[in-house]
């Protein structure tokens, strides 16, 4: 009865019919049932258990990737920069003559055993004048390998510091004239790349240069 009296008062004053503003109140004073209830405690641990063990997972292999595209960069890098060194260094052994492994005067030019520096007669340079001569040699303290123009002095470092070359040898046969075998020098390096552990690479590399001159 109270409810059809202020359901006639409201459609006087707002046209809103009756039977309409007993069904507006009916909801606002509808109540949840008393077995309406969310998740439980041990719901929630699971659930963040789970998320958390996937979590952890998404972690470790996106970790993996980020060391993976490091250790990528720093090999790219050993190579780009090696690539450069070996192919000017074999280019100008290939155009050079009077090939000396292990010092600027060695008693024996060839070294079939291998030797860690080597001088030669550039294509520009006189024979004559042993101060003019080419040298490369490696260095076991600074871990690279260095050049010179002037017979051995005023030298620089021709590989990068990130680059440790942990062993660099000359192998030199047929320095003999007429010995029917042309001058050739085998570059053999060995080395790491990458300042972390977990993106070192190691890396070993050969190169073969030819004495263009013929050997006569």
């Amino acid at each position: 009865m109270i409810y059809k009296l202020l359901a006639y008062s409201v459609q006087l004053i707002g046209g809103i019919t009756p039977r309409r503003f007993v069904f507006l109140l009916k909801a606002k004073s509808y109540k949840p049932e008393a077995d309406s209830r969310g998740f439980t405690l041990v719901e929630m641990i699971v659930a963040v258990g789970l998320f958390a063990v996937v979590m952890i997972v998404a972690m470790s292999t996106l970790l993996s990737l980020v060391y993976a595209n490091r250790k990528a960069h720093a090999l790219q890098s050993v190579m780009n920069n090696l690539n450069i060194t070996l192919d000017s260094m074999t280019r100008s052994i290939r155009m050079g003559t009077d090939y000396r492994c292990g010092g600027s005067s060695p008693s024996n030019s060839d070294c079939p055993s291998g030797g860690q520096s080597l001088y030669f007669e550039s294509r520009y340079g006189d024979r004559s004048n042993t101060a003019d001569d080419w040298a490369y040699w490696y260095d076991q303290n600074t871990k690279r390998i260095y050049k010179s123009e002037q017979g051995g002095a005023a030298a620089v470092a021709i590989t990068a510091p990130e680059v440790n070359i942990e062993s660099f040898t000359f192998y030199v046969v047929g320095t003999t004239q007429r010995d029917f075998v042309q001058p050739k020098v085998v570059i053999t390096v060995k080395g790491v790349a990458g300042s972390q552990a977990r993106t070192e690479t190691t890396f070993s590399i050969q190169a073969t240069a030819v004495q263009r001159s013929l050997d006569l």
